[in-house]
């Protein structure tokens, strides 16, 4: 069982809420520039701050506010503008900026937003300096001193970084050829529908992409990696050979074959590992995946000669433990996939373009590369919660889970945690019995919902 760690304002994925509303006020937001400012330190002419944003209608003042708050504690901001969140992650590093903020809240509603945070060196910062930096934030926000977001400019766009971003991703895939083959992508009314008709355009070939027209408050809806069945009916109705969809900030990535079928990033990791392993890139023939992983992938690892760890969800951890076993491969079954070799976080366009050009190279289809991927019969019950107390403190919850865990203990998988970005327990249970499955995720959940529930 997982818990999370305690804070009060960063998730696992960065500041996330309501726009407007506490943790993302004109004054939390103000507190977050200047406690980011203030910990960068002093430099001659300001340390400088690279800003993106996904398109979300509050995102260009959030990024304003932001912006302000950093100006007021002597760093500059520049802003990339709409772009995926792996971009701001890869031109801090290229362009030594101090660090890189991106205003999104990933695959979540229009009406959210958030603030990730990343450091010069173009990786997550660590939950010790996150965890510092939010004690600033919430010091400087309770004196409220913010300036009204209707009063500040809007901050001006710089069009090259997204032309460094493009020319990165083509980078990594120099020899890749799309020809003919036709190609469905959703773009989520996101971030991707800035970048990906640029990036596409580039390549050439027979790509269709979908949802890149967003108007403030159509990202993610009915679209997107959370909903990896839109693609899937799209891939299969357009006759294409393969479908890739991308949440709202672009950093996941999902497929569909040709057959109605959606291809979550279990998938993808198998079918990157063994190309690494092929090309003797593979290190330790080791993968890093996480806790929700399904047994299916691990069998199907485990024939191909590599190992599989695990790691609790959230792709910070799942790139910890890359480094400390120097994995070359990681990622979680929402589609978040870490190659280290090519970028510092996950990244949904270029996990398509790797999975696109490893089809080119070896002339098979998606549904070949994945055939003996047999999936465990797997259920995942989210649960709305108004507070996020340890699960094993609570009788009734313990009780509830080991029972689940001695019928199944010899044939599945009991994991119970706490959404790292939102008011949700998560219960999830696989099992070569579906019934005895279903049966304890339901009976598992109206315990959390009657212990916890809103």
């Amino acid at each position: 069982m997982t818990t999370a760690i305690p804070r009060k304002l960063f998730g696992t994925d960065g500041i996330r809420g309501i726009a407007g509303e506490p943790p993302l006020d004109a004054a939390m937001i103000y507190a977050t520039g200047l406690a980011l400012g203030h910990a960068l330190g002093k430099t001659t002419a300001g340390p400088r701050v690279i800003l993106g944003r996904d398109t979300r209608e509050s995102s260009p003042w959030i990024a304003a506010t932001l912006a302000a708050g950093l100006r007021e504690a002597g760093a500059r901001a520049e802003s990339a503008g709409i772009v995926p969140t792996p971009a701001i992650a890869f031109l801090a590093r290229k362009h030594g900026f101090r660090a890189g903020a991106v205003v999104s809240a990933s695959h979540n509603p229009w009406r959210d937003n958030g603030i990730k945070l990343f450091g010069g060196d173009g990786f997550k910062l660590p939950d010790v300096e996150e965890l510092a930096i939010e004690d600033e934030i919430l010091h400087h926000a309770a004196a409220g001193a913010a300036p009204d977001p209707a009063t500040l400019p809007p901050i001006e766009d710089n069009a090259a970084f997204e032309e460094d971003y493009i020319q990165f991703l083509l980078d990594c895939v120099p020899g890749l050829e799309l020809g003919g083959t036709p190609i469905v992508a959703d773009c989520a009314n996101g971030a991707a529908a800035e970048v990906a008709p640029k990036l596409f355009g580039r390549l050439g070939g027979n790509v269709t992409l979908l949802n890149v027209a967003p108007d403030g408050r159509n990202i993610n809806l009915d679209c997107g990696a959370l909903h990896p069945e839109y693609i899937a009916r799209e891939a299969a109705a357009r006759g294409a050979a393969i479908g890739l969809t991308f949440d709202g900030d672009a950093d996941r990535c999902m497929l569909a074959g040709a057959r109605d079928n959606v291809i979550n990033g279990d998938a993808i990791l198998l079918l990157a590992a063994r190309d690494l392993k092929q090309r003797a890139m593979l290190t330790g023939n080791l993968v890093v995946a996480t806790t929700m992983s399904n047994m299916g992938l691990e069998a199907a690892l485990k024939r191909s000669g590599i190992r599989m760890l695990r790691a609790p969800v959230g792709d910070r951890y799942v790139l910890e433990q890359m480094q400390v076993h120097n994995a070359a491969l990681g990622g979680e079954q929402s589609g978040h996939i870490l190659f280290p070799h090519l970028a510092t976080t996950g990244d949904g366009l270029l996990t398509a373009l790797v999975v696109l050009d490893l089809i080119a190279r070896g002339g098979q289809s998606i549904e070949e590369l994945t055939a003996d991927l047999k999936v465990f019969p797997q259920v995942i019950v989210n649960v709305r919660v108004r507070e996020k107390k340890p699960l094993d403190s609570i009788p009734a919850v313990v009780k509830a889970i080991r029972r689940a865990e001695e019928e199944i203990k010899d044939s599945g998988r009991v994991v119970i945690r706490y959404s790292g970005t939102e008011a949700l327990a998560r219960v999830m249970i696989e099992a070569e019995d579906e019934d005895a499955m279903r049966r304890h995720a339901d009976a598992i959940a109206s315990t959390i919902r009657a212990e916890l529930g809103v």
